[in-house]
């Protein structure tokens, strides 16, 4: 039984289920209907987008092994649930079953995936230890659901769903910066050159705030171009105060330890951000 439970706790089955709701929103955002065409589509691309998180995980966790035996300890591979090589072998299954989810929904979806895998794995091998630059493949790799939402259902990229995509792009790419300061001595011995490695702990906070308060300063352009109703004005002023309120913890406090509670916060600011696009389609 630990060993199932090992096996799950790899897939990270939360951030599974987000990235898979985040393609049913993108999907509701470009057609909100009942067809039972665009609720298949939905379902095919939910488990796209759970699956192939859920290998990204497992991926990701195999090339971390050593900086999590600092940061994570008790993660199952440091903690030796899972050997490295079971959980690479494992990380195949979910990846098989994502890739083929994307094949029944159409070509555009197959592509996309094909192009997502690929930005994901060159951020694990290569890009995660180049700081920045990482920290944004892996933000491109959580607006993409979106993305692919918006593509399963029409084929196409409506412009509400390409600017909900940019501000998950900005306010995710704050969190992973701030990732780097609550991970700042396992990165460090593992010269994984983070901002906060780099720069230090207050320029990263800095520059995760400036992420932050970037997406929230494109959070009015819904409204403004009337792509969304007025249901969407409550949900993202939430999510604005708390993005806003989080940046300034985080400057206030830039400590290993609150930097951990700020980027588990801001998850919570996320899921408000996704409610308000989805309220937003109500008339």
């Amino acid at each position: 039984m630990n060993k199932v439970v090992a096996y799950v706790r790899l897939m990270r089955p939360v951030n599974c289920t987000m990235m898979g709701f985040a393609v049913i929103v993108g999907g509701l955002l470009t057609q909100l209907d009942a067809a039972a065409s665009t609720w298949t589509s939905l379902a095919f691309g939910f488990t796209t987008g759970f699956m192939l998180t859920a290998a990204s995980m497992i991926i990701n966790d195999y090339y971390d092994r050593e900086i999590d035996a600092v940061n994570e300890p008790a993660r199952p591979i440091p903690s030796g649930l899972v050997k490295p090589k079971e959980a690479l072998g494992f990380s195949v299954v979910p990846t098989v079953c994502g890739f083929a989810a994307a094949y029944l929904t159409n070509v555009y979806c197959l592509v996309a995936a094909v192009i997502a895998w690929t930005v994901f794995f060159a951020y694990t091998t290569v890009g995660k230890r180049s700081g920045l630059p990482g920290n944004l493949l892996v933000s491109a790799c959580v607006a993409t659901p979106f993305v692919y939402g918006s593509l399963a259902v029409a084929g196409r990229i409506e412009m509400n769903v390409l600017l909900f995509a940019s501000m998950a792009f900005l306010s995710n790419t704050g969190r992973e910066v701030t990732k780097g300061i609550s991970d700042v001595e396992g990165d460090r011995t593992k010269n994984v050159k983070t901002l906060a490695v780099v720069y230090g702990e207050r320029k990263a906070a800095l520059s995760a705030s400036a992420f932050y308060l970037s997406a929230v300063a494109l959070s009015p352009l819904p409204w403004l171009m009337n792509l969304v109703s007025v249901w969407f004005i409550p949900f993202v002023a939430i999510t604005d105060v708390g993005l806003a309120a989080s940046s300034l913890m985080l400057l206030k406090d830039y400590s290993r330890r609150n930097a951990k509670h700020v980027k588990k916060t801001v998850l919570v600011w996320f899921i408000v951000g996704l409610l308000a696009f989805v309220f937003g389609m109500l008339k």
